[in-house]
């Protein structure tokens, strides 16, 4: 015979059993608002990156005449020449990394969305600008020695972060590759692919050819020979290891890839002195020609789409065991 006790404590498991599925419910709807959050934050530092860099071309090229100001700062020197041009995107540099470093350090570890350090790194947007308004102005104030030091140091750090560029760019062209290559199941055709590798490679070898031409047609320019040289032997090798048989991943992937390694080579070539003799820009073609505009939508798609890919896939920084 059941007791009272026994059957007053199976209705209690009846009960609980029943409060589960709504307690589970509601974490469900709070994961997914959090969730939410988190996704819209990518927008939000997208747009901090982009006002930054808005603002780099303004100083370099417009500020000096703009802001008068800063003309009778002492860190500027005379005439302010210190906080425009190459030295002025160099402040602006440097606000960026103590805004982002401060982000860093406040939001490293976070594993879960329910952190209050999460709810930090996706929320505060008023408190953020302020910050980011802050470590703008800070750099202004720092004197022109310790700023080319700091532009020694922001070259190893602008190859590190290039070098994770280009990891979390691999699983954008990944995604990319999967969703444009034929599905068998679907009967997709291979046409959409076919076309895309081949445009692909076809804007590869025409930025190569670009670049032989445009820089590299003296003797003299033997590093900038060697560079463009070495960027089609990569492609060459790519288009070769995707070919293989025991590969057999097709051309999208390699060609992509490609188009962006033609692309790095371009932006490094183009970042010698306008006086050196095997740079085509000179001085007096002026600051918005048609290059640097490119250049800097084609670097600004790119580091959106690394942003988001690694946002998505949150092991592409991860070794496999």
């Amino acid at each position: 015979m059941i007791t009272s006790a026994e059957a007053v404590e199976a209705m209690a498991e009846v009960v609980s059993w029943e409060e589960v599925p709504e307690s589970l419910e509601h974490k469900r709807i709070d994961y997914l608002a959090e969730r939410k959050r988190s996704l819209r934050a990518r927008y939000a530092y997208g747009i901090i990156f982009l006002i930054t860099n808005l603002w780099a071309w303004f100083v370099r090229d417009y500020a000096q005449r703009v802001l008068p100001e800063l003309h009778y700062m002492k860190s500027c020197g005379s005439g302010g020449n210190d906080c425009f041009h190459t030295l002025g995107v160099l402040r602006v540099s440097l606000g960026s990394f103590i805004f982002f470093f401060l982000m860093f350090l406040t939001t490293s570890k976070t594993r879960k969305l329910c952190e209050a350090r999460n709810a930090w790194h996706s929320g505060w947007w008023g408190l953020k600008f302020f910050i980011l308004l802050i470590s703008m102005v800070v750099p202004l104030f720092v004197p022109s020695y310790s700023l080319q030091l700091y532009g020694e140091f922001a070259r190893i750090g602008a190859g590190i972060f290039l070098l994770l560029q280009l990891i979390s760019v691999i699983q954008f062209i990944n995604w990319w590759n999967k969703y444009w290559m034929p599905d068998e199941q679907k009967k997709q055709s291979c046409s959409l692919g076919l076309f895309m590798s081949t445009l692909f490679y076809i804007a590869s070898m025409s930025g190569i050819a670009f670049m032989y031409s445009s820089h590299a047609m003296k003797s003299p320019c033997i590093l900038n020979i060697f560079f463009i040289t070495w960027t089609t032997i990569l492609l060459i090798v790519m288009m070769v290891i995707s070919l293989h048989s025991k590969v057999n991943r097709g051309l999208l992937s390699s060609g992509i890839m490609a188009s962006y390694i033609v692309f790095l080579c371009w932006s490094a070539i183009r970042s010698e002195p306008a006086n050196e003799e095997c740079n085509r820009q000179k001085q007096g073609n002026g600051n918005g020609d048609w290059s640097t505009i490119l250049g800097f939508l084609i670097a600004i798609c790119s580091i959106v789409m690394a942003t988001f890919s690694t946002g998505i896939d949150s092991q592409s920084f991860q070794v496999e065991h």
